[in-house]
């Protein structure tokens, strides 16, 4: 059932789901820069502190399919409401100086930031389901920006006091303080479901049963394997080409920027399409020129970083989209978006580890970077299917045409 109250202004609401998408990212990759100093502050080898930012992503895939059930239990507005305020908790944990804080911090972040990542697909296809699409575009984009930022300001940050990198991460709890108080009105409605809609004597299909949710599961998984790989290897495989440390670091920064621009151009092209197959096929194929010219010619890395940030920026925005675009209503699109994102951050988390493995046991890039190509391939085969009009638990595809990307 749904609370009489009435709805904030769809504008007001838009402003806080997009405050929530700058929150998504922040707080994980303000962690890359600065993680020489933790090494170095807290004692511990680079590869225990590699964890920190493993964690969120197991984080990712253990709770998002308990993110649904959360949501039944208190509502999806105040479920997103709990998660932020856990959110802002957490990374102020994570910066104290108490040796455990860290840890703990860096988990209780994970597991918010997995509650917002799967609620919200969930609320946008209710609250907007004629602009699935594009919202989906914006608050990613927003995503980005803000991901992009953290990485960017996080050594300045830490050079300004004697806190150093507790405060590169920790002043990213006003972000979420800030999102809480914009997304407060909200809190006064409490959407939970129905155990069946009007008119229907059996509940929705299980995303879990569905050949096409595996479809979407499955090109959520490669697209985020391909970008967490990128995000952690891209800074080697420049070095080992002869780029300098600090060039390496800006060209990562680039191809966040054009994911950015990704984001906002997939937007707009999935408020006119009913079908996303051949838009999945054309993005994941600039994001294999990236990395083919990265094998052949990792010299010009300036021109494939830009071709990798545009491949990755318009796949999550399609992979987002999906959770409401293949649902029948808000509650199947939480559950898929549940499904997809527990099994996709699962890849997310082993892609890159595996990735370095097989560097190692290589000694070159030439193998990884022919194993990215295979995924990307997979990746192509997966969104094809994904992308096709149908909805959860129907035979064929619909007639009647879309509505901004809905």
């Amino acid at each position: 059932m749904t609370s009489p109250l009435p709805r904030p202004h769809p504008g007001l609401l838009l402003v806080g789901i997009l405050l929530v998408g700058a929150n998504l990212r922040a707080g994980i990759t303000a962690v890359g820069p600065v993680l020489g100093d933790i090494q170095a502050d807290l004692g511990i080898s680079a590869a225990v502190a590699s964890i920190l930012i493993s964690i969120p992503l197991i984080a990712f895939a253990v709770v998002s399919p308990l993110a649904p059930v959360l949501a039944t239990r208190v509502g999806m507005e105040r479920a997103l409401g709990l998660a932020l305020a856990v959110l802002a908790a957490a990374i102020v944990i994570r910066s104290l100086p108490w040796a455990p804080g860290i840890w703990l911090g860096t988990a209780l972040l994970g597991i918010a930031i997995a509650v917002l990542n799967v609620v919200l697909p969930s609320l946008i296809k209710r609250d907007f389901p004629d602009r699935v699409g594009s919202v989906t575009g914006l608050y990613s984009a927003v995503q980005g920006a803000a991901a992009a930022a953290a990485s960017g300001i996080a050594v300045p940050i830490a050079g300004l006091g004697n806190e150093g990198w507790r405060l590169a991460l920790g002043v990213w709890a006003g972000l979420a303080l800030i999102a809480l108080a914009v997304f407060w009105p909200q809190l006064r409605t409490r959407t939970l479901p129905r155990a069946h809609p009007a008119g229907e004597s059996t509940p929705r299909r299980s995303p879990w049963t569905s050949a096409l949710a595996w479809q979407v599961t499955a090109f959520m998984g490669l697209q985020s394997t391909l970008f967490y790989a990128a995000i952690t290897w891209l800074p080697s495989i420049e070095r080992s080409a002869g780029i300098g440390a600090g060039t390496a670091g800006l060209h990562l920064l680039e191809m966040q920027l054009f994911g950015v621009l990704a984001n906002i151009l997939t937007a707009a092209i999935l408020q006119r399409t009913r079908s996303q197959s051949l838009l999945a096929v054309v993005v994941t194929a600039l994001a294999a020129v990236g990395v083919i010219g990265l094998a052949l010619a990792p010299g010009n890395a300036a021109i494939w970083v830009a071709f990798i940030g545009l491949g990755c920026g318009s796949t999550i925005v399609i992979a987002l989209s999906l959770f409401g675009l293949r649902a029948v209503d808000h509650h199947q699109a939480a559950a898929l978006s549940g499904m997809a994102q527990a099994v996709g951050y699962t890849f997310a988390a082993l892609g890159p580890i595996a990735i370095g493995l097989l560097h190692d046991a290589t000694r070159g890039w030439d193998i990884p970077l022919l194993t990215l190509l295979i995924i990307l391939v997979a990746q192509a085969i997966a969104g094809a299917l994904a992308g096709r009009d149908r909805r959860i638990g129907e035979a064929h595809p619909r007639r009647t045409p879309a509505r901004g990307g809905a």
